[in-house]
């Protein structure tokens, strides 16, 4: 009888473990929250600062469960309100005075903005509501309740966050460790493995540059990575060889951007890398006047996705693409070449011609043709690595930054969507057969 009264004890205590975590979770959340409305409700300044530590403590001390609760509050508690907002619009709509414009704009102004805004007088706040947002980001999708908090949290980031605020450091061996470790965390484009590829990577005829910001100074926002070279490299392989020897910098007369990371997902959203690479081509053209020719070697990161996609949909024009599955398939030198020519087509088709509400399909062109750049040249096996075989069948791209054309690349591609593109790379797209049999992408 003991036993089998312990088992059904065990088996009650497992079924009420998780309510009991979900109550006390909830209850958690409601406690932070009742800070955050006693917060938006204080008129003090120093009681103002001492309820915004309060509040950001008791957030973050609640438990990973908890998270849930406390963000449906703040969607729920915090929204604008519906009966002031139509009476602003009537007001508005009968005159059209500045006065009711106002009204109007605070009736629509939801009170997180203000409450964010308090918060983020306490020490660590911004670190906190930039974590916030990386949380509530991952859950977006399930939750889109949340759409309106991840929006405010958007809106005063990119007030937070402008140019006046950011700080250009380059970053070197001298740098502190705790900044080079997130370097080699961060990195998103090519994997840094250790502190000798790392040390590579920051060598006389290398440039690393991040931006910072005062409330988050050990935390690189963004960074950008630059080999200085005698010519436009078309392989990224011996720029990312750490046995590689260090040229002589001086006799450089071309910079590559070889990788662009996005530090903190927090930040989606905020547009740091047109600055960056702007005030980049600036301090290396003023530290090397023989520097003419700036370009990257971008990755393709959409283009197998996509081509999976098309070779299913237009299976009696296409090759058959199935042996791209194999990871070693580009060592096959009669198999790579026979695939050379159809797969450079429809790249560059892929990178022209497919498009996301009238803007190419593929992110790194929409960010570099959105800041200025002409897309130059494919190259083929550029990047044999697993992770550029599997993301761009080893294909990578030129994109070049003419400093005389940048503006007006940019201003045809933001209001026109006209894609800057090399005479060569655009007869490549011609051929494609998707392009020769008037496909739609």
């Amino acid at each position: 009888m003991m036993n089998t009264r312990s088992f059904f004890t065990r088996l009650l205590r497992s079924v009420a473990a998780p309510v009991d975590s979900a109550r006390t979770a909830e209850r958690k959340a409601r406690e932070a929250i009742a800070l955050c409305h006693a917060l938006l409700s204080e008129r003090g300044e120093v009681s103002g600062a001492a309820l915004a530590r309060d509040a950001l403590a008791a957030y973050d001390a609640l438990p990973a469960n908890a998270f849930t609760f406390f963000v449906n509050f703040l969607a729920r508690d915090f929204a604008p309100l519906p009966a002031k907002i139509a009476s602003a619009v009537t007001a508005y709509s009968l005159e059209a005075s500045p006065r009711n414009l106002v009204a109007l704009q605070r009736a629509v102004e939801p009170p997180r903005q203000e409450l964010f805004r308090r918060l983020n007088v306490a020490p660590g706040a911004t670190a906190a509501l930039v974590d916030m947002r990386r949380r509530l980001l991952r859950e977006l999708k399930a939750n889109p309740d949340w759409y309106g908090v991840d929006a405010d949290l958007e809106h005063l980031f990119g007030s937070w966050f402008n140019r006046g605020f950011l700080r250009l450091e380059r970053i070197d061996w001298r740098t502190p460790a705790l900044i080079l470790e997130k370097l080699i965390e961060y990195e998103a484009v090519h994997q840094i493995t250790g502190w000798k590829d790392l040390h590579r990577r920051l060598a006389a005829d290398r440039r690393c540059f991040a931006f910072f910001h005062p409330a988050l100074p050990e935390e690189p926002l963004i960074f950008i990575e630059a080999a200085l070279t005698e010519r436009i490299s078309t392989d990224v392989a011996p720029l990312l060889d750490p046995e590689l020897p260090e040229a002589d910098p001086a006799l450089a007369d071309c910079a590559i951007f070889y990788s662009i990371t996005n530090c903190q997902d927090g930040l989606r959203g905020i547009s740091f890398g047109n600055l960056l690479i702007k005030q980049v081509v600036y301090e290396l053209g003023r530290e090397f006047p023989r520097l003419k020719t700036f370009a990257t070697l971008s990755p393709v990161p959409g283009f197998r996705a996509w081509l999976d996609e098309a070779a299913a949909s237009h299976a009696e024009r296409l090759p058959d693409f199935t042996c791209l599955n194999d990871a070693d398939w580009f060592a096959n030198g009669l198999l790579a070449e026979r695939l050379r020519e159809p797969l450079m087509e429809l790249c560059a088709y892929y990178l022209t011609c497919v498009k996301k509400n009238a803007e190419p399909l593929d992110p790194v062109a929409r960010f570099h043709l959105g800041n200025g750049a002409r897309m130059q040249k494919l190259n083929w096996l550029a990047d044999t690595s697993r992770q550029g075989m599997h993301r761009s069948a080893g294909v990578m791209v030129n994109y070049l930054y003419r400093l005389a054309d940048v503006e007006k690349n940019h201003e045809a591609f933001v209001r026109h969507h006209e894609v800057a593109a090399s005479h060569e790379l655009k007869k490549l797209a011609r051929e494609c057969v998707l392009a020769a049999d008037g496909i739609s992408a």
